[in-house]
């Protein structure tokens, strides 16, 4: 027997070789492997993932591990996707074992999901990859992302695979480490993410918070949609955080100036102002002035005349015109009266009739009566 038919014995189905890469065609790859024939490599048996052009994966000249797969006569078949794959395998189960992150590399977008090279064919169901639904995935070709193994069967070639779990994960310790950085009393930026009839979710950076309707301003606010809108960069103070049920309580209203702020400048003492009346006590009424700012009508200066309760002369929501006495913005106190705008209006009307007083015709007290009567000495 020569000693080329020799070697061509000496080469068993299922052996690992290692060869030269000397041509490169449409279909197929020659490999020198030291045998009287050089070795075909099938376009199919480079990779476990769909192979456009050989030249996408090997190049002339380049050495490559492979695996007998058939010999026929002088033609021997190799496989470079059985080496990989034997390779991969343990690797795989290894991670899969330790529950391990690592990349992978989206090589096609199909129905139901994504293919990824791992060696070996994986797949990425389409509800694993991501938090949120998505409906369009071309733009994930080509794109690497971070997976864990969460199903194999080496026996079937299945590697299934999820980015959603390390996404979760991520997501997770980001808002841990949230939760510990807040504190009662800290103003921090988050964005407005949902409004709902009790108020409005504000994210972070992780984490969702809630500012109450009663914490969106210093006035009365029936819809959060009023003042706010889903996007809205706001300043919040934290309120409470409650470590076990993870939920932050928030102020928008902490961070605004309050409607007493600058107030002695808009409001002065010995000016006349139009406020309504919101509430109505035993010892007079309040005067809202501006939105959150109220002052007091005590009863002493109601009316120009001895009155039992507020409610004689007053009613919820009544409009008023008062004359401001005091302003004490520190205290947030303003006082007013209603009874010294009466006076003074008795007093103009006195002064005028007073005039008339010499035209012939007519009396001065024909005309206002006993008004008088208070101003004489």
């Amino acid at each position: 027997m020569s000693e080329e038919n020799k070697d061509l014995q000496a080469l068993e189905v299922g052996a690992t070789v290692t060869g030269t890469v000397v041509k490169l065609e449409e279909k197929q790859v020659l490999v020198d492997i030291g045998y009287k024939t050089e070795g075909i490599l099938p376009i199919s048996e480079l990779s476990t993932l769909h192979v456009e052009s050989t030249t996408d994966v090997l190049a002339e000249g380049e050495e490559v591990t492979l695996k007998v797969k058939k010999i026929d006569d002088d033609e021997v078949v190799l496989s470079k996707k059985a080496v990989d794959a034997e390779q991969s395998w343990e690797e795989l189960e290894r991670k899969y074992e330790q529950g391990e992150t690592f990349e992978t590399t989206v090589k096609e977008v199909v129905k139901g999901g994504l293919v990824v090279d791992v060696g070996v064919r994986g797949f990425i169901p389409a509800s694993l990859v991501e938090t949120y639904y998505v409906e369009d995935f071309s733009d994930y070709l080509d794109r690497t992302l971070k997976v864990k193994i969460t199903d194999m069967d080496r026996t079937q070639n299945r590697v299934i695979l999820s980015h959603r779990a390390i996404v979760e994960e991520e997501e997770k310790d980001r808002k841990e480490k949230v939760l510990q950085s807040l504190n009662p009393g800290d103003v921090i930026e988050g964005v407005v993410q949902r409004i709902t009839n009790f108020g409005v979710f504000v994210d972070l950076g992780g984490v969702d918070g809630l500012v109450h309707i009663s914490q969106l301003a210093h006035e009365h606010v029936e819809k959060a949609s009023d003042v706010v809108s889903e996007g809205d960069k706001i300043k919040v103070e934290v309120i409470s955080v409650d470590l076990d049920s993870e939920r932050i309580s928030l102020s928008h209203k902490n961070t605004l100036p309050g409607p007493w702020a600058e107030v002695s400048e808009k409001i002065k003492p010995g000016s006349t102002a139009e406020g309504v009346v919101k509430r109505l006590v035993s010892f007079g009424a309040f005067v809202e002035l501006l939105p959150g700012v109220e002052g007091l009508v005590h009863i002493s200066q109601i009316a120009n005349r001895h009155i039992g309760t507020p409610q004689e002369v007053l009613e919820i929501g009544q409009p008023v015109t008062v004359k401001v006495l005091d302003v004490n913005e520190e205290e947030q106190r303003i006082s007013l009266s209603i009874k010294e705008l009466e006076q003074e209006q008795e007093e103009k009307e006195y002064k005028q009739y007073e005039k008339s007083d010499d035209q012939p015709g007519f009396q001065l007290g024909d005309v206002i009566g006993n008004k008088l009567d208070k101003y004489k000495k």
